[in-house]
């Protein structure tokens, strides 16, 4: 027996989302996004966004992020301007949207749209940089966590931790050729330092308001861009005092634009994309 789930595909700069309701779900969260994110026997993304009624009034809607190994990310730079995509199809004539995320609310803010394209600017709020919140151990590191000696298989790293209401490690490399980049963000992402997993960023700086970054999402691997990864790699920038506080992140899709005003919170420009829409044919026990 099949159930059939209704879906929409959207994509931040090639980080790829499938949005549906919550309503049309079957039990059994994590298997069904396994399933359905899977590229070669389900529809196929890095992510899946259940988007529900809110909890506050007001608000446009609560949504939940999933990865595609079915763990759940508190929050996505990418994937929350796809949910705007979605939520801005069903209400067109609205410039700021609300949305509930396990990070708190965020404001979107639509630049412009066209036929099937959006841009937004997001307002993720301000970083985290206590080891406690990140969270990080040990939890009494001093924060910020700026060039801390990390273990891998290559030796003693130097990182930045933050946290953009997910955790985030960013590695500054002179270039990406010479790194396997992809053994050390899966490394990484493991590593004992992170109770709850940590995305990795690997940050090229190109000048004082532009860097080029390679990503590692926890629980996806991979992806072409992210949103949260981006603000990740500017605040730790900025931290080190390598760039200005507005910043053009170069990713392997296109680039965002990303500003830390001082004591104020991170914004997040950047296209969402509707691919296709269609129905997953989902097996359900009878």
């Amino acid at each position: 027996m099949t159930k059939l789930i209704p879906f929409i595909k959207y994509h931040g700069l090639g980080n790829d989302w499938l949005v549906v309701l919550a309503s049309d779900l079957p039990a059994g969260l994590p298997q069904f996004a396994r399933k359905i994110l899977d590229r070669h026997t389900g529809a196929g993304a890095d992510g899946l966004i259940v988007v529900m009624k809110s909890e506050k009034r007001g608000h446009d809607a609560r949504i939940r992020f999933i990865n595609a190994d079915g763990s759940e990310a508190e929050m996505s730079g990418n994937g929350i301007r796809c949910a705007g995509a979605f939520l801005a199809e069903q209400k067109p004539k609205k410039d700021t949207l609300e949305i509930e995320t396990l990070s708190g609310v965020k404001t979107l803010e639509k630049r412009k749209s066209g036929e099937g394209k959006w841009m937004f600017r997001v307002r993720m709020g301000a970083p985290t940089l206590s080891a406690a919140q990140i969270p990080f151990q040990p939890a009494d590191t001093a924060s910020p966590i700026l060039r801390y000696p990390l273990k891998t298989q290559r030796g003693a790293l130097p990182v930045t931790i933050t946290s953009m209401g997910n955790p985030h490690c960013s590695v500054f490399v002179a270039d990406f050729d010479t790194v396997d980049w992809l053994r050390l963000g899966q490394e990484i992402e493991h590593n004992e330092h992170f109770p709850n997993r940590t995305n990795v960023e690997f940050v090229r700086l190109i000048s004082k308001d532009e860097i080029e970054v390679r990503f590692w999402e926890r629980g996806v691997g991979h992806t072409m861009s992210s949103g949260t990864g981006s603000c990740g790699a500017t605040v730790s920038c900025i931290l080190n005092g390598l760039t200005d506080r507005r910043v053009h992140v170069r990713t392997e899709a296109g680039t965002l634009e990303v500003a830390w005003p001082q004591s104020g919170e991170v914004t997040l420009a950047g296209p969402a994309a509707k691919v296709m829409s269609g129905k997953f044919l989902y097996p359900v026990a009878k």
